[in-house]
């Protein structure tokens, strides 16, 4: 298996209903983690990126959090017709979507 340039984690905890921490499943975390694989499938991007379905990456209630590695770069609330930006301004391109990135409190 090839080093991959840039590995992406989608949030994919599912908490119960009610839980005080939410989850990203309750935010339609499902989905985004879809769109990212008919993205990479459509693509031929595998090898080049790494697509990973993750527990909790820590900011719970500004789920759906996708992860970018090497990068350190966070996106919140991401939504399935983000994800094809993500893919051409962060991962092809090389830089970072300003708009989705998460607040910088979620590293504090």
């Amino acid at each position: 298996m090839p080093k991959p340039n840039k590995h992406v984690f989608v949030c994919t905890q599912s908490r119960p209903p009610g839980h005080p921490r939410g989850s990203c499943g309750q935010l339609g975390c499902t989905a985004v983690f879809q769109a990212f694989m008919q993205q990479f499938e459509q693509g031929r991007m595998y090898g080049e990126f790494a697509l990973t379905a993750a527990g909790c990456l820590g900011a719970c209630d500004s789920g759906p959090t996708v992860l970018v590695y090497p990068d350190g770069v966070m996106y919140a609330a991401v939504k399935p017709e983000d994800v094809g930006t993500i893919v051409e301004q962060h991962l092809k391109g090389g830089e970072p979507v300003e708009s989705l990135l998460a607040p910088a409190a979620v590293w504090g």
